[in-house]
């Protein structure tokens, strides 16, 4: 099971779109200083982490009065995998595994990345929260996973750069789990805490 954004994907890209990008034209559109929006925006962004609206588009384009997905497909060129990300898929698809694409990323965006990417042709199956109704920060996302996949936790590899999640997956039962070091190439590596960590998924071949 492999994480998209920050995982295979570039997380410079939605780095840029939510702390620059979205920021800058939600000051146009209110007529107030880049500054006072950036405070408004980070103190909501904040409020939702963890939760599916923080990861639903629609939410925020009706929150913000911004066209969120024109917004993202405007900066579409910025897309990309990780260093070695789409090699390592290549690979994996190459052996006997059951790949899945489990992420907490809105349709329109898995969408527009696949569009760009063609993310969606590494894998046997494409899962994500907004289907379940929860995020994988919470465990009635692994519970509704299980039950659609029938996986074995105890067989079971996870790898995302996101703790929370991957604690919640440990909370689950998933022991075989791994976080991506650097998931943005644009910020300095992070500290992989008490998991297993890697700089990119290539490491993993």
């Amino acid at each position: 099971m492999l994480d998209m954004d920050g995982t295979l994907l570039d997380l410079a890209f939605d780095n840029y779109m939510w702390l620059h990008h979205v920021p800058e034209r939600y000051a146009e559109r209110h007529s107030i200083p880049l500054e006072q929006a950036r405070a408004e925006l980070y103190e909501r962004f904040r409020s939702l982490r963890g939760t599916l609206d923080w990861y639903c588009l629609d939410h925020w384009s009706e929150a913000l009065g911004l066209d969120i997905v024109g917004l993202h497909r405007d900066e579409n060129h910025r897309i990309g995998y990780l260093p070695g990300a789409e090699d390592f898929l290549a690979d994996v698809r190459q052996r006997d595994i059951r790949v899945l694409l489990v992420t907490n990323s809105h349709a329109e965006t898995l969408i527009l990345k696949h569009e760009v990417t063609g993310l969606r042709d590494h894998f046997d199956r494409v899962y994500t929260s907004h289907e379940f109704g929860h995020p994988k920060e919470d465990q009635p996302f692994w519970q509704a996973l299980r039950e659609e996949e029938g996986f074995d936790p105890s067989t079971t590899l996870f790898v995302d750069d996101n703790h929370d999640v991957l604690e919640s997956a440990s909370t689950f039962g998933i022991d075989m789990l791994v976080t991506v070091t650097r998931p943005d190439t644009s910020e300095p590596e992070r500290d992989s805490r008490h998991y297993a960590g890697v700089k990119a998924v290539a490491e993993l071949i």
